[in-house]
C-alpha cells in the first residue's frame, strides 16, 4: 500500500474565526499542518497522494512553497457535498487498497504505522478504521464493535449508551470496492457513514484501537482550541533546541528549557524565555518581556516590552505591546495595542464554554483566553473575557470589554468612548 487520499475541501466552519483558509493550512513550527501530515506519510513510504481541495485551490497554492518526495495530485470538489463525495472523486485513480485521512493529522506517521501492521491480518476486501476513546461522543461518529469487528458507525449521537466510547478518528484503510457501496446509498450529508456501514456489513471493517488519549495522539481538528494539543504533539516530537544564524540576543536575557529561535530574530535586554517554545524567523521579543511555556510565534511576530505571554499561538506578522496574553490564538496580521488583557480563567474555575455556530460548546478546558481572526486590530487597554472569539477584519477600540463573540468586519466601540 503506497497511496493515500487527503481530504481538505471542507469549509472549516467550526474553525471560525481562523477559517479564511482551510484549517489544514494553519501554521505551527514554521509549516502548515498539512505539511506535517504529508511528511509523516512520506516517512511511512507512501509514494502518491491525492489531495481533494475546494475550488479556491488554497491548499495547492500553499504547498507549492515546500518540497516533498511524494507525488501529489490535486482534485477539486466544486461544491461542498461532504466527505463521501470528496472521496468519490478519487475513484478512477485507486485500484489497490489506500489510506484516507484529513489534512490536519500531524501524527500521521505514527497512525499509519499502526494501520499497516493491522492490514497484514485482513481478509480480502476488508477495511480498517482507526479509533480512540473519547469523552465527547456527541462530537464524532461513534463505533459499535465486538471483538474488533465494527458493527455500526453512529454519527454524533446525542446519547451514547455503549460501554466503550470509541470515536471514528477520520483515518481509514479502504479498498476500491468501497466506491461500489457508496454508489448504492442515498446522497446526503451522512452518506459516507452510510456507505461505511454497508461496507462493514458486506465486506467487513476492523477496528485499529489506539490506547493513547486524544491529548497524546491528536487525530482531529474541529475547533480552534484543539490546536493546543496538536502544538503539544509537535513540540514533544519535533521541536529542536536550536538558535539559527543572525540572531541577536541582548544582555541579561534568560533562556530556559527547549527553545527554537529562527534566523534574524532579535531578543532585547532582560527578556525571559521559558521552553518549550518556538520562535520563527525575524521575530522581535521586547525588553523585560516574559515568554512562558508552550508559545509558538510564526515569522515576523513582535512581542513588546513588558508583555507576558503563556501558552499562545501567533500566526505570521502579529504584534502586541505590553499586557498579558494567555491560552490564546491569533491569526495572521493581528495587531494589538498596549495593556491588553486576555482573561483566561473563570472566577468559579469551571470549564470554559465557547460559542460556535450559535451553539455553546464546552471546551473541556479550564484555561482559555481568546481566538482572534486574521487582520483584526485591537486598541490599547482591551480586556477579553474567557473563551470569547473575535472575527477577522475587526477594529476593537481602546478600553473595550469583550464579553461576547465579535463577528467579522465589526467596528467595536464602547458607548462611552466618545467621537
Amino acid at each position: 500500500m503506497d497511496k493515500a487520499v487527503i481530504l481538505a475541501a471542507g469549509e472549516s466552519s467550526r474553525f471560525w474565526p481562523l477559517n479564511l483558509k482551510h484549517k489544514s493550512l494553519f501554521y505551527l513550527m514554521g509549516k502548515p499542518l498539512i505539511w506535517w501530515t504529508l511528511k509523516g506519510l512520506e516517512e511511512e513510504k507512501i509514494k502518491e497522494v491525492f489531495i481533494v481541495q475546494s475550488s479556491k485551490k488554497d491548499v495547492e497554492k500553499e504547498l507549492k512553497k515546500f518540497k516533498l518526495k511524494l507525488k501529489i495530485n490535486f482534485l477539486i470538489q466544486k461544491k461542498s457535498l461532504g466527505t463521501g463525495n470528496a472521496l468519490y472523486l478519487t475513484r478512477n485513480y485507486l485500484k489497490e487498497p489506500f489510506f484516507v485521512l484529513n489534512g490536519d493529522v500531524v501524527c500521521s506517521q505514527e497512525v499509519i504505522k499502526e494501520m499497516k501492521k493491522a492490514f497484514k491480518n485482513l481478509k480480502k476486501n476488508e477495511g480498517l478504521i482507526f479509533g480512540q476513546e473519547t469523552k465527547t461522543p456527541f462530537l464524532f461518529g461513534m463505533i459499535k464493535e465486538k471483538e474488533g469487528k465494527i458493527l455500526e458507525i453512529v454519527e454524533k449521537p446525542k446519547v451514547w449508551k455503549e460501554k466503550k466510547k470509541i470515536k471514528v478518528s477520520g483515518i481509514y484503510c479502504l479498498n476500491p470496492q468501497f466506491f461500489h457501496y457508496y454508489e448504492k446509498v442515498k446522497k446526503e450529508p451522512t452518506d459516507f457513514e452510510s456507505a461505511l456501514n454497508l461496507f462493514a456489513k458486506k465486506e467487513g471493517l476492523k477496528l485499529v484501537f489506539s490506547k493513547k488519549t486524544e491529548q497524546e495522539l491528536p487525530t482531529f481538528l474541529k475547533y480552534p482550541w484543539h490546536l493546543f494539543k496538536i502544538r503539544d504533539y509537535l513540540f514533544k516530537n519535533f521541536l529542536k533546541e536550536e538558535i539559527k544564524g543572525n540572531v541577536k540576543i541582548s544582555k541579561n536575557v534568560i533562556l530556559e528549557g527547549k527553545i527554537f529561535i529562527g534566523e534574524g530574530t532579535k531578543i532585547f535586554e532582560n527578556a525571559v524565555l521559558k521552553g518549550p517554545c518556538y520562535i520563527g524567523e525575524n521575530c522581535t521579543i521586547g525588553s523585560f518581556s516574559l515568554v512562558r511555556e508552550n508559545c509558538n510565534f510564526e515569522e515576523n511576530c513582535a512581542i513588546g516590552a513588558f508583555c507576558e505571554t503563556k501558552n499562545v499561538i501567533f500566526q505570521k506578522n502579529c504584534s502586541t505591546h505590553s499586557g498579558y496574553l494567555g491560552d490564546s490564538i491569533l491569526g495572521s496580521e493581528v495587531k494589538i495595542g498596549a495593556e491588553i488583557i486576555t482573561s483566561n480563567v473563570r472566577l468559579d474555575r469551571k470549564t470554559i464554554f465557547a460559542q460556535v455556530k450559535e451553539k455553546n460548546i464546552d471546551t473541556n478546558l479550564d484555561h482559555l483566553g481568546t481566538v482572534i481572526g486574521d487582520f483584526t486590530v485591537l486598541g490599547s487597554k482591551v480586556n477579553v473575557m474567557p473563551g470569547k472569539l473575535i472575527g477577522p477584519f475587526c477594529r476593537i477600540y481602546p478600553n473595550s470589554l469583550i464579553s461576547k463573540n465579535v463577528k467579522e468586519k465589526t467596528i467595536f466601540k464602547n458607548k462611552n468612548f466618545g467621537n
